[in-house]
């Protein structure tokens, strides 16, 4: 009876759990010492690739400055010049360090070699462990996540090990009608899959800390009855072959606190989706492959789409609260990277599995989203700086902290180069140059720019800079030959270079929107927390000019300002100009569903080949969305949740795991429910 009150006190609306089993989550002191290291063996594989990076890196901005110091200092170097050095050497030092990482996980690739940090068995193995999938909704589409996981349901049984898992649906939804509408759709979804897979569902009161406080209280309530966890978020979707493998991977490898796949973004329908997925495709596998090789054991956490040792999670990653207000105190928002590095001072391993297959999620369909979503995340990243110097912090999570929080830092800095660029640029021409030095000079010294150093400063730039897509493309050209696909090679092509030329006009915009993100975190301005538009496609132009005028705004100012200092001045800048200038357009047509051609020109291998598990999730999210729509004005009572019937064309039940089509699987899934 108290603890049904109990329930009742945390739990808001109708849910139904299994008995609980506790998992005591300590806070954790960020100032204690590691308890201990991971094997000094296995941070010894990485050390050759971090040396590789960390001297490539330096001699190239070294290079880097040195050039651009002789195109300064043709005469003497001013206080605005080295300013405008040292922005632009640490912009430079950043995008090398980014291109080389990727440069390192092109041997690996090139070679054919697999680059998981870790061995992932097949799912042939024993599984003795359990599992629970945990999926956190923060007021998302009931029918896409009912669908999600029917499809992952019915994989898993194909694999003949669904009994292994469970699944918990942790809502921290607020109203109480979308409450309404989750435990009618969710409740129909557990009944329809009684006798195959257990379905939980629960929606917090208080939704304390978020996404990091709703994991938290799954772990305390029932973390002691799941040997490790998979965080999904609402757009994710992994097979069930690739659970079973991280779930055996997991088991077989006791020191193993986390395991994080490499989703691939899939399901897009606008133009900017495209473009996503496209670059994720094609230079994603080198910046993974890069990223596994100097991480090693020592890795990341990126928030979803990872398995989770419970009892490292529970025993090394209790997040404290910070002191002070948001953005910088209270709870810590971006957890994924914290938990990581509390993981590693525990001594556990933090392991990457790019080479698995199976992994999939959404990406923001319009630019308002995408800004939202990098507004959220450049605050908690930014959060980070009042951890990063903490003593008991490892340096290889010193070193992801401090990447993490660079990455919207150096948008200000580029931005504050350009500033200062065209300062430069204005003191050039108002400014009477001095042509004697001295009064001892006896011939004047002409202010000329050495155009030879110019030069080579702007190629070594350009290769830097889009090294990691002729990186892609050479990977991708070669697959194509490989398999045959003639056609491909041309596409590739023809692919690289449009997202490549978008990429350079959506730039200008993100670098204006980072900073502004910037600028509002340090003068103390919140985020919220909003749930999040993921499919909607289309944008009115009179919401795209709501939301860029500012963009627009500026990027036309800079051209008359440019203009009126240099013509050439303004051709250099050109594709900063156009990008600001044309932001409205940009986003309003991104925005917009992707036609024939360029669904063509920026398809994916899942495209033309998509793996059953997203084509069983699409379908059962259709389902349940009629289902939903049904229920919405009706008594749910008297309306029939959707059938377990996978309608999959021939080759995909032809490609289903072990052998058996989809009709066999279903048959099954009916007789277990019956």
């Amino acid at each position: 009876m108290a603890a049904q009150l109990e329930v009742e006190l945390r739990d808001a609306g109708r849910s139904w759990l299994p008995p609980e089993q506790p998992l005591d989550m300590p806070t954790q002191d960020f100032d204690a010492p590691p308890s201990c290291r991971p094997a000094a063996t296995e941070a010894g594989i990485c050390w050759p690739a971090r040396a590789a990076l960390a001297a490539g890196t330096l001699l190239l901005t070294i290079g880097f400055a040195h050039e651009l110091y002789l195109v300064l200092s043709f005469v003497r170097i001013t206080p605005v010049q080295i300013v405008f050095l040292v922005f632009s050497t640490l912009a430079f030092a950043w995008i090398a360090l980014g291109s080389l990482s990727a440069a390192i996980g092109l041997m690996p690739l090139f070679a054919g070699e697999r680059t998981d940090t870790l061995e992932v068995p097949p799912a042939t193995e024993p599984l003795h462990h359990r599992i629970a999938l945990l999926f956190p909704v923060y007021h998302e589409d009931c029918a896409r996540i009912a669908g999600t996981i029917e499809a992952m349901a019915l994989e898993l049984s194909a694999t003949r090990r669904v009994h292994h898992f469970d699944v918990f649906i942790l809502s921290d939804s607020r109203s109480a009608d979308a409450g309404q509408r989750e435990e009618q759709v969710f409740a129909a979804l557990a009944e329809r899959l009684k006798g195959v897979i257990n379905v939980y569902y629960r929606r917090r009161k208080q939704n304390t800390a978020k996404k990091a406080g709703n994991i938290a209280d799954w772990v305390q309530r029932f973390g002691s009855g799941y040997d490790s966890f998979v965080v999904l978020d609402a757009d994710s979707v992994m097979s069930g072959e690739t659970l079973v493998r991280l779930a055996l991977a997991m088991q077989n490898n006791p020191c193993a606190g986390l395991i994080q796949t490499v989703p691939r973004l899939v399901g897009g329908r606008t133009i900017l989706q495209r473009l996503q997925q496209f670059a994720a495709g094609v230079y994603g596998p080198a910046v993974a492959a890069g990223l596994a090789a100097w991480h090693g054991c020592q890795g990341n956490y990126w928030g979803h789409n990872a398995i989770i040792r419970t009892v490292a999670f529970a025993s090394a990653a209790g997040l404290p609260e910070l002191p002070g207000r948001p953005p910088f105190g209270g709870h810590i928002q971006s957890h994924d990277f914290v938990e990581a590095a509390l993981l590693q001072r525990a001594g556990w391993e933090v392991h990457m599995a790019p080479s698995l297959e199976g992994s999939y999620e959404g990406a923001p369909p319009a630019l308002p989203e995408l800004v939202a979503r990098d507004r959220r995340w450049a605050q908690g990243n930014l959060q980070h700086l009042a951890i990063v110097a903490r003593r008991g912090l490892t340096r290889m999570a010193r070193t992801h902290l401090a990447m993490g929080a660079c990455a919207y830092l150096v948008s200000a800095i580029w931005a504050a180069s350009l500033a200062v660029g065209v300062v430069l640029a204005l003191q050039g021409t108002h400014v009477i140059p001095t042509y004697f030095l001295d009064s001892k000079t006896l011939f004047p010294i002409w202010p000329t720019i050495d155009p030879g150093a110019a030069f080579r400063l702007f190629l070594a730039t350009m290769v830097v800079v889009l090294m990691p897509k002729g990186i892609g493309l050479i990977l991708e050209l070669r697959r194509a030959a490989r398999a045959g696909e003639i056609w491909a090679i041309p596409r590739t092509i023809a692919g690289v270079t449009f997202e490549t030329v978008m990429s350079m006009l959506l730039a200008p915009i993100l670098m204006l929107t980072q900073t502004t993100a910037v600028a509002q975190i340090f003068a103390g301005i919140d985020s919220g927390w909003n749930p999040q538009r993921r499919d909607e496609a289309g944008m009115s132009l009179v919401t795209a000019f709501r939301f860029h005028a500012p963009h627009m705004l500026a990027g036309l100012a800079l051209a008359v300002l440019t203009y009126l200092v240099s013509f050439k001045l303004m051709a250099w800048m050109a594709p900063v100009l156009v990008g600001l200038c044309l932001s409205v357009l940009l986003s309003w047509w991104t925005a917009r569903v992707a036609g024939p051609f360029l669904s063509r020109c920026l398809a994916i291998r899942e495209d033309y080949d998509p793996p059953p598990i997203l084509e069983l999730a699409r379908a059962r999210a259709a389902a349940w969305a009629e289902y939903d729509s049904e229920t919405a004005n009706e008594d749910a009572k008297q309306i029939r949740p959707p059938a377990i019937v996978y309608d999959l064309p021939a080759h995909a039940a032809s490609r289903s795991l072990n052998g058996r089509g989809t009709e066999e699987l279903s048959q099954e899934i009916a007789h277990a429910h019956r």
